[in-house]
């Protein structure tokens, strides 16, 4: 319970991203964030639409996320000021545990989405980096909008919102409020890192 928002938000938006791309197939080429999204996506499709076994699919996943999807950045990003007051011992532990929670809250959703339909709302410039967002539908749920944010070279998905929030900036406060609640010391969210994985 005590990473309860930190578990339900790295769902929704980790397993969102899953499912941008599709509706980007006709983006301008010359767009580099949608053209990425575009390939990203269609690679991940064929991984999600194929016939072989979940435990197959989630081999072939791991390694496409990690070329997309700026994992350690990210888990930077979340730890905040707490990044410089870890050991160096402490920042490989974390960024280690932060990946593994990640793509196993993504993977962990591979079987949950079936007919899957997807349209492009719109692509704008942000801080971040380019905001791709699309509406996604499926049958008997109510439509939503994400919006990957993309950035740097190569391009990688480095932000997603979803029910009107920031993936890392929610992450980060859940993070913030424990470390607070527990002295400030990274060791203890490590420790909840290790049980929330089964460590």
């Amino acid at each position: 319970m005590m990473l309860r928002h930190l578990t339900r938000r790295t769902i929704l938006g980790a397993a969102s991203l899953i499912f941008l791309a599709p509706g980007l197939a006709k983006a301008t080429p010359a767009d580099d964030a949608t053209a990425f999204v575009a390939s990203f996506g269609g690679q991940l499709l064929n991984i999600l639409n194929s016939h072989a076994p979940l435990t197959q699919k989630r081999d072939a996943l791991m390694p496409l996320l990690r070329a997309n999807v700026d994992v350690q950045g990210i888990a930077r990003y979340c730890l905040g000021r707490y990044w410089k007051q870890a050991t160096e011992t402490q920042q490989k532990i974390y960024l280690a545990l932060f990946e593994d929670v990640l793509l196993n809250a993504v993977t962990a959703q591979m079987g949950a989405y079936e007919d899957i339909s997807f349209k492009l709302v719109n692509s704008t410039p942000s801080p971040a980096g380019q905001k791709v967002t699309l509406q996604i539908t499926r049958p008997h749920h109510p439509a939503i909008n994400m919006t990957a944010v993309i950035s740097g070279t190569p391009p990688k998905v480095v932000d997603l919102f979803g029910e009107g929030a920031s993936m890392r900036m929610t992450q980060r406060s859940d993070y913030t409020a424990y470390l607070t609640r527990n002295g400030g010391e990274v060791q203890t969210l490590i420790n909840a890192l290790k049980r929330q994985l089964g460590r």
